[in-house]
């Protein structure tokens, strides 16, 4: 059922979220000079590292890039970081005064109502944290061209068949899941389950685990290309580093192509907060590296089961749709044609 709403309600992305700003001085300054973990600040596994364990949301209203007429202002302070909440939570629907959905939906039942969703204090202007203006940087021409004429190919062809349709469509892989992992705007749930040598990461919009070994061996062989990345961890400290390569050219982050490295990492700063930040580098798609960062607070379990082929009705309407205009449209070419 929630699958059915996915186009509605990603159109609510940072607005379904609205959350407390009380206590975001105090997360501004752990974003801009982070604690260090301690034995008695943050639990531990029995082979002494940091315990990432547990149910978290990455919930957020603050956006991937900055708007432009913030220029370099990285931070706001607690009464611009309300009122720009409430501004995005007022601009929403046709009337301003609430969600499009809504009109049509009982919210709470999807936990989606105001206030019924734990969202970090984050008092950022921009997830992106480099470079300095808070924004991708621009795309090489390479990259410019290579979108181009993937677009170009697909064009005219969008419902030949599912495999012409997005991998989201098709419940292969969100763009949330990463890595590099992303705030969704509902499901924004994830779980990580830590045990010797491996870190396991479930998030509940859409289906997959991943399993990542934590001893800092090699990637695999390049030919070898998968749906979300080679990941190998090590430990840098308290911070979980982990390294992903070896991406499919499906995948295309943000444009990117299959060269895509991306660096995440984990550090649980108290007892309700991880710290996640990460920086992405293709020379093939952007004319230089840049990062984000956002801190992941602790929810209650569990996360439940996001059944998307089970509610998947939009591809087989579309396809069909599709079906019937090219029927339509032979059957008035052969009435032309007497």
């Amino acid at each position: 059922m929630v699958h059915r709403l996915q186009i509605t309600l990603t159109a609510l992305a940072c607005a379904a979220f609205g959350a407390s700003m009380a206590g975001a001085q105090e997360l501004a300054l752990a974003a801009k000079t982070a604690p260090t973990p301690t034995t008695t600040s943050v639990p531990r596994t029995p082979d002494g590292h940091p315990d990432l364990g547990g149910y978290w949301t990455n919930a957020t209203v603050i956006p991937l890039e900055r708007p432009k007429d913030l220029g370099n202002k990285a931070f706001f302070t607690p009464e611009e970081a309300a009122a720009y909440e409430k501004a995005k939570l007022a601009d929403n629907g046709p009337t301003g005064k609430g969600t499009y959905a809504d009109v049509h939906y009982n919210m709470a039942q999807f936990g989606l109502e105001k206030g019924q969703s734990k969202v970090a204090d984050n008092i950022r202007t921009s997830l992106i944290t480099d470079p300095a203006n808070g924004r991708i940087p621009p795309m090489t021409p390479e990259g410019r061209e290579r979108n181009a004429e993937r677009a170009a190919k697909n064009k005219g062809h969008e419902f030949d068949s599912a495999e012409n349709r997005s991998l989201s469509e098709r419940c292969i892989l969100w763009p949330n899941e990463g890595p590099p992992m992303m705030p969704v705007g509902y499901n924004s749930n994830l779980e990580i389950v830590q045990g010797a040598g491996y870190v396991a990461v479930m998030q509940e919009m859409i289906h997959d685990a991943r399993v990542i070994p934590t001893d800092g061996g090699s990637h695999v062989p390049a030919n070898i290309r998968e749906w979300m990345g080679d990941s190998r961890g090590h430990w840098e400290g308290d911070t979980l580093v982990v390294d992903t390569t070896n991406f499919r050219p499906e995948t295309a982050f943000h444009g990117a192509s299959e060269n895509l490295h991306v660096v995440e990492r984990f550090r649980r700063v108290d007892a309700d907060t991880i710290l996640y930040s990460f920086t992405v580098e293709d020379p093939h798609t952007w004319a230089s590296p840049w990062s984000a960062e956002y801190p992941m607070t602790k929810v209650k379990g569990p996360i439940f089961e996001y059944a998307c082929h089970e509610g998947n009705y939009g591809m087989e309407n579309n396809l069909s749709g599709a079906r019937a205009e090219e029927k339509k449209l032979a059957e008035k070419k052969a009435l032309e044609a007497k």
